[in-house]
């Protein structure tokens, strides 16, 4: 049976009488509407005759209502004999709000508001908003591809989405197939927050956030080299100093000015200096043993004005030992500042070299004042 056929059965039929106002009742009731409605559809599309609950005649798909019956399908009586107080309660949602503040209550009955005749909002209490299956650029219900109830679309076959909007040529469950991971989840499971491009391949496997941190030399928070999938590829390519799930370890910074890895006495752990007995220091370039007198070793530390470690650090054994506090503090006697090296995206020597004493020494395959240029092998 065609829908339009079924708008002029259901004409001028109308709801069994309303029942009164108990608990009892009025599940009974909310059982009846559906029930209503099934026996409307099961009429025959050849029948002429109407049920006897019926309030007026069809004329051409509308109806012409009997006396003191009025409504689209003749269900609504003007003259009401229930009290307003029954007539509300009989009104009231779930919720207890009379007709979902959708509509008017009228004699337990309610009454939906479409002032453009659109017919929108429906419901036993004008509980349904089926604006919301309106497609926003074409403006037909489920973009002309589905049913709407109640609100929500229910595409044809070959369409999906909220309001039918994507269409399918190939089968649900092949559908799903394809969209399954290789680990079994649909999609991967990823939420699909996060900047533009961050989830992508064709079971979103690739999370790009996950390469996400910012480069610091004095950091093990960063990615130094080309996130490809949610990997990090560490460069310059094939120096195994870079390495890790973040290339968060760079075993570069284990090597001091004149490239010894922790000036011989100790070995690199994830850019850190693991010092051998009796030495400390970043590069474990101390000695804790001091063959020197303290007088001897102070005078080694003074600076041409005589300043100890240039104010900025401790003297031990005739070295500076800069204060740790600040980081940017180095040189033999204190004396430089590394925040006056250039600087590449708010990082000192982009994170590409070291500062030595106001200026960058750039690593492998780097160059620039800031060794911000990369002139090593594409990758």
């Amino acid at each position: 049976m065609s829908h339009s056929s079924l708008g002029v059965l259901r004409c001028c039929f109308s709801p069994p009488e309303q029942l009164s106002d108990t608990p009892s009742t009025r599940g009974r009731q909310d059982k009846l509407q559906p029930l209503w409605t099934k026996r409307v559809d099961a009429v025959d599309s050849d029948a002429h005759t109407v049920p006897p609950s019926s309030h007026g005649t069809c004329d051409c798909g509308k109806c012409v209502c009997d006396d003191d019956w009025f409504g689209q399908a003749c269900q609504y009586q003007e003259n009401c004999k229930l009290s307003k107080r029954k007539s509300k309660d009989l009104c009231r949602n779930t919720q207890g709000v009379v007709c979902s503040n959708a509509g008017m209550c009228h004699c337990g009955s309610c009454i939906c508001n479409n002032p453009e005749g659109n017919d929108l909002i429906s419901g036993h209490y004008c509980e349904c908003d089926d604006s919301l299956c309106l497609d926003e650029d074409s403006g037909e219900v489920c973009g002309g591809h589905g049913m709407c109830y109640c609100g929500n679309c229910y595409c044809s076959a070959g369409w999906h989405g909220d309001k039918c909007e994507f269409q399918c040529d190939i089968s649900p469950w092949e559908s799903k197939r394809r969209c399954t991971s290789p680990d079994g989840k649909i999609c991967s499971n990823r939420d699909p927050s996060g900047d533009w491009g961050d989830i992508h391949g064709n079971t979103c496997e690739c999370d790009e956030r996950s390469c996400h941190a910012t480069y610091d030399r004095y950091s093990d928070e960063f990615c130094s080299g080309q996130c490809t999938c949610g990997q990090c590829m560490c460069h310059p390519p094939g120096d195994s100093r870079v390495h890790g799930k973040n290339c968060e370890c760079d075993d570069r910074q284990c090597e001091d000015l004149n490239k010894d890895i922790c000036g011989g006495h100790g070995f690199c752990s994830c850019g850190r200096c693991i010092c051998s007995d009796g030495w400390f220091g970043k590069h474990c370039q101390f000695p804790r043993s001091c063959n020197v007198t303290d007088e001897q070793s102070k005078n080694l530390c003074e600076t041409g004005h005589g300043a100890m470690c240039s104010g900025k650090g401790s003297c031990h054994c005739g070295r500076c030992i800069c204060s740790p506090q600040e980081w940017y503090i180095s040189g033999d006697f204190c004396e430089c500042d590394d925040r006056e090296c250039d600087q590449h995206d708010g990082m000192i020597c982009t994170g590409n070299g070291m500062c030595n004493c106001g200026t960058c020494e750039c690593w492998d395959g780097w160059t620039g004042n800031a060794c911000e240029i990369w002139v090593g092998e594409e990758y």
